[in-house]
Parts: structure tokens; C-alpha cells; sequence
């Protein structure tokens, strides 16, 4: 189980279908494309749950890659189905936050 955040997401934008940004109490922001989430995806099938070795070929995620469906996971984090058919990865508010710029 991840951390708890040592801030909460007040505002969670998603602008396009190719972008999503979240603005925590601290202020700061965290701003990332459908391809660089992809990319991070935590999960089972792009994580190997034994060594934590990335197992998804980030090489092949594409750049102009979109996501849908957006949804909260109880009250820690987010899950989405990207455009490529992707939708086991649940982000949490840590992990989000784990990748804001100041």
C-alpha cells in the first residue's frame, strides 16, 4: 500500500482527453499526458509484482495517446481506460503526487 500524500488533490483537471493535471493543497501541480501516465502505469501487467521490474515496453506507448473514463478509486486515487485498451492501472493520490513539479 502506497503512503498517504503529505497533500490532498483540491482540483483535478483533465482539459483534453490527452491530459490530466491535479492541483494539491501544498500547491503544487502535478501535469501529465495520457502517454506519460501509460508509461508509469503501476499495475500488474506493466509492473512485475515480484521484482518490480517495468514489464510494459514504454517505447511502444505513442505519443498521441488519449484517455476516458476517468474515476476516482474510493478516496486515494484515480483509474482511467486509456485509447489503446489499457485500464487495470490505479494511481494514487501518493503516487500522483510523487510526480509534481514545484
Amino acid at each position: 500500500m502506497s503512503p498517504s500524500p503529505s497533500a490532498s488533490p483540491l482540483v483535478i483537471h483533465r482539459s483534453d482527453p490527452a491530459r490530466i493535471a491535479v492541483e494539491w493543497s501544498d500547491g503544487t501541480r502535478t501535469e501529465l499526458t495520457a502517454a506519460e501516465l501509460r508509461r508509469r502505469c503501476p499495475c500488474a501487467q506493466c509492473v512485475d509484482e515480484m521484482t518490480g521490474v517495468r514489464t510494459l515496453d514504454t517505447s511502444a506507448v505513442p505519443d498521441d495517446l488519449t484517455q476516458g473514463d476517468l474515476e476516482l478509486v474510493g478516496n486515494y486515487a484515480l483509474s482511467l481506460r486509456f485509447s489503446d485498451g489499457h485500464k487495470t492501472g490505479i494511481f494514487t493520490w501518493a503516487l500522483l503526487h510523487q510526480w509534481a513539479s514545484a
